[in-house]
């Protein structure tokens, strides 16, 4: 484990888990309790991961950058015992008492005194084995969905053993003990899962200094570590490839650079195999999936897209993992039609926690039901056409904005760009884009409709364009479609005319 000048061995890591384990016991934390996970990326963050787990308890790592009122959510459905912070979310820790009571135990992270993580470092004698099941919980991953109160995944460690051996199989194939892996991501999510095969395969894991993104920290890091892999999301990608550093830093090490968590589009795929060379791997999943959906590996990006289909696959399905497009009814769908994507296999999840409501909806005779709509070219690769509830109806034609989207971002002025129905008197709905321009740039309403007629049905371009500064995110960095729906409500949307006179204001927000 390397953090700026912090340098553990194996031994170390081991050394120190066993340590804070066997504080976590003291403390009364039993197997199958959960210990909230509140902390930026760190070498102690680890180490509580693999403490929490040792002592048979079950990890709840949360995004940090949420909202004192989400973490009093996330503490009502997992009942946390304990709490690990760090001093930038110390505010999180009131929240989380006042939900599960007074009773909470609480560690510090980066910090000093009895209640610190860097005071476990040496165990004071051999720790009692609490052994786990097949079955029981290992992870309770919140999931990043937008609407709704928040849901815990249930991830297993059978389920993560799985895993580990389906990443290193389908996404890193060659990792050895002497390859170095960079966090670039919230190790409380998507990156957390990638340290876990880099563990196993006793590949060092490297961490940044800064707590956000830093592009030319990472590429310095890349280049002076010789980084082999590391885990994205396409808005890190995206970032990374555009820093002036990354065709100033020497990044041949790289042999897998990983994405995945939201839909790339084509654009920005080529840019970036333009800037690292055929080193992408990206992947499709969920949480409940544990990611454990498709891959697309290296040699794949660029294949070819079946007639009207205007982006790009997500590849084919994982090592072990079934895939099916399903009808409304449960039906199993050709190549080439358009429905549910439903996923069964090892690496799906057994259910939310304490939500029966929830865990009826997710499944049907067996299948994970994602909620994407896709579908297969004749040759089992994977499209995403979109979400069926991002999925609008206008004057009777069902419109998905995903490539709507595409359409739109290949338009040289447009950053990105967000598609989703309003309300409509007369057609029910229409579609409204919100367009973030590249800085310096400049278009229209009316030009923008004409470039979008020229390449989609009359029916699919917008009834209305504006132009925002920037698209509100989650905590997750995800665009959030209801928040911006909500802001045009509140703005003064007319059921007739489109949006309200406050659409201005909406630009700066």
């Amino acid at each position: 484990m390397i953090h700026g000048q912090t340098c553990w061995s194996w031994r170390d890591l081991d050394e120190r888990v066993t340590a804070l384990a066997a504080q976590m016991i003291e403390r009364g934390v039993k197997p199958g309790q959960c210990v909230l996970l509140d902390a930026p990326n760190h070498p102690e963050f680890v180490q509580a991961m693999y403490a929490t787990w040792r002592i048979g308890a079950v990890l709840a790592p949360v995004n940090t950058r949420l909202h004192e009122s989400d973490f009093a959510s996330i503490a009502e459905v997992c009942k946390p015992v304990l709490m690990i912070a760090h001093s930038s979310t110390a505010s999180h820790v009131g929240a989380v008492k006042a939900a599960v009571g007074p009773g909470l135990e609480t560690l510090w992270l980066e910090s000093s005194g009895p209640d610190a993580i860097s005071t476990y470092v040496r165990p004071a004698g051999p720790l009692q084995d609490r052994g786990v099941w097949e079955g029981d919980a290992a992870w309770y991953f919140f999931t990043s969905g937008t609407s709704g109160p928040p849901k815990a995944a249930v991830l297993s460690h059978d389920q993560l053993g799985f895993v580990v051996t389906n990443h290193l199989a389908d996404l890193m194939p060659t990792t050895t003990e002497t390859d170095r892996s960079l966090v670039v991501a919230p190790l409380s999510h998507g990156a957390g899962v990638h340290l876990l095969p880099q563990v196993a395969r006793g590949a060092a894991t490297v961490i940044p200094l800064s707590f956000s993104l830093n592009p030319a920290e990472v590429w310095e890091l890349i280049e002076t570590e010789r980084v082999v892999n590391m885990f994205t999301v396409p808005t890190i990608l995206k970032r990374l490839v555009d820093d002036e550093s990354s065709s100033t830093r020497d990044h041949s090490s790289l042999r897998y650079v990983v994405y995945a968590g939201a839909p790339m589009p084509s654009r920005d795929q080529q840019h970036a195999r333009a800037v690292l060379g055929e080193v992408l791997v990206q992947y499709y999943g969920l949480a409940e999936a544990t990611g454990n959906i498709t891959v697309l590996p290296p040699h794949h990006h660029g294949h070819p897209s079946p007639p009207g289909i205007e982006f790009s696959t997500c590849g084919f399905p994982r090592t072990g993992m079934q895939v099916s497009i399903q009808d409304e009814q449960g039906n199993e769908l050709p190549p080439l039609e358009h429905g549910e994507i439903c996923v069964a296999g090892p690496g799906v999840f057994p259910g939310y926690l304490n939500n029966p409501k929830a865990n009826e909806a997710a499944f049907r005779d067996g299948w994970l039901r994602t909620g994407d709509i896709g579908t297969f070219d004749e040759e089992g690769f994977l499209y995403i056409t979109g979400r069926s509830s991002d999925m609008f109806i206008s004057g009777g034609s069902n419109i998905h904005p995903r490539d709507i989207e595409e359409k739109i971002l290949s338009h040289p002025a447009v950053q990105e760009t967000l598609v989703l129905g309003m309300p409509h008197s007369t057609w029910g709905e229409v579609g409204v884009a919100v367009c973030v321009l590249h800085p310096g740039s400049s278009t229209s309403e009316e030009e923008m409709r004409q470039y979008l007629s020229e390449r989609m049905a009359r029916y699919k371009v917008p009834r209305h364009i504006v132009f925002w500064d920037e698209l509100p995110r989650s905590g997750n960095g995800k665009i959030v479609r209801r928040t911006v729906r909500q802001l045009f409500l509140e703005l003064g949307w007319d059921p007739q005319l489109g949006p309200g006179t406050g659409e201005k204001k909406a630009a700066t927000l």
